[in-house]
């Protein structure tokens, strides 16, 4: 009630209100949640070699396939609801989604033709080659940020464009366009979501009930695995290009969209919400996403998963294990430093001044924003 060094006789002069931390502060529970997902993503990756020898494999595939990207997606879209054409904020997307975009396409694109030997290679920024297809999605979704938040009813809409999607073999792979239409409804359901959302499913009795839904779709996938083609979950082809009636993508677009969001729902029920040992690495998920993706393909190339044992279970268990070591290695902080140039870099040079420094209002009423969502968290 009182100061230490002050007498309740004492008129005491009053604090002066605390002064926002100059930084925007960090939701340790989305930080957690990105390096998770990002983690069940290189598992993933892992995975594909070896899943053809092993049913089980196969079904724990399909079941992580079904929710972790849509996971990550629907974070992305939450973070970017404030997303306009400031000049600030298009320099942010230039500089942390289309060079790293670039950089990483001709990467990937000199990788395979040096390292892999695949001289039939060529170096396009028009067709999104393995991980790429993300930064070219994430580049398209913010940029139509504005026209969802201006639509009164954004998600009917968004789910309208994923349907027609996936009838239309037409689309063909510039820019993977049928991965940026089709995973569309889960950026503008995190554009749709607000605090409170998160916070109801992560209450307990979600958690508890997360684990019969979990059951129940390692149990479906493991019936479904010589009956279903995987490349569904890849949402990368319409329905004509897989081999299936026209009319089975509208409903395959609706069931696994249903199917991922109890999965997501589970995933975001078990995040913790503290701070824990691996929330700084959230912060790097982007790194460890795209490179990865070197260590898989040369690991392939090289012959690391051809090993017999490998394919059994002690050596799958030990390849997830792998996998998960090796992007949480990659979204560490050294790491970071060291190829920031290519994921954060500055480019000052590259913009008029006016477009660098935002308003100070505005940065001060996104803080306060901010502040009020994590107290409210």
């Amino acid at each position: 009630m009182f100061d230490a060094a002050t007498s309740p006789g004492q008129n005491r002069t009053p604090r002066p209100p605390a002064r926002p931390p100059a930084g925007r502060p960090r939701d340790a529970f989305f930080d957690n949640a990105k390096y998770l997902a990002i983690v069940l993503v290189a598992m993933g990756h892992s995975w594909e070699p070896l899943k053809g020898d092993s049913r089980v494999l196969e079904a724990v595939y399909c079941v992580v396939y079904a929710f972790h990207m849509p996971a990550f997606i629907i974070v992305s879209g939450y973070f970017s609801r404030n997303f306009d054409m400031r000049p600030d904020r298009l320099k942010r997307l230039v500089t942390g989604v289309v060079v790293p975009y670039v950089l990483f396409e001709t990467g990937y694109s000199l990788f395979q033709r040096l390292v892999v030997g695949d001289s039939g290679m060529d170096i396009s920024l028009l067709d999104p080659w393995y991980l790429t297809w993300f930064l070219c999605a994430l580049f398209v979704w913010r940029l139509t940020t504005p026209l969802w938040q201006a639509v009164r009813h954004p998600l009917p809409v968004a789910f309208g464009i994923a349907i027609l999607a996936s009838v239309s073999p037409s689309i063909g792979d510039d820019l993977d366009l049928q991965r940026v239409l089709q995973f569309l409804p889960y950026f503008v359901l995190g554009l749709c979501l607000r605090p409170e959302h998160f916070r109801l499913v992560r209450r307990w009795p979600v958690r508890i009930a997360a684990v019969p839904v979990f059951a129940l779709a390692l149990a479906f996938a493991w019936w479904s695995v010589p009956r279903l083609n995987t490349a569904w979950f890849y949402h990368r082809d319409s329905a004509q290009e897989l081999g299936a009636p026209w009319w089975s993508g509208p409903l395959m677009v609706l069931g696994m969209f249903g199917c991922s969001m109890l999965l997501t729902a589970g995933f975001f029920s078990w995040v913790p919400g503290r701070r824990t040992w691996f929330t700084a690495l959230g912060a790097g998920t982007l790194y460890g996403y795209l490179l990865h993706g070197f260590v898989v393909k040369y690991g392939v190339h090289a012959g690391w998963f051809d090993p017999e044992w490998l394919h059994g279970p002690l050596g799958e268990i030990l390849v997830t294990a792998l996998a998960g070591a090796c992007v949480t290695l990659l979204c560490t902080r050294p790491v970071r430093r060291l190829f920031r140039f290519a994921m954060e870099p500055r480019m000052d040079w590259a913009f008029r001044r006016d477009a660098a420094v935002p308003a100070a209002r505005e940065q001060g009423r996104e803080r306060e924003r901010r502040s009020r969502e994590m107290a409210d968290a």
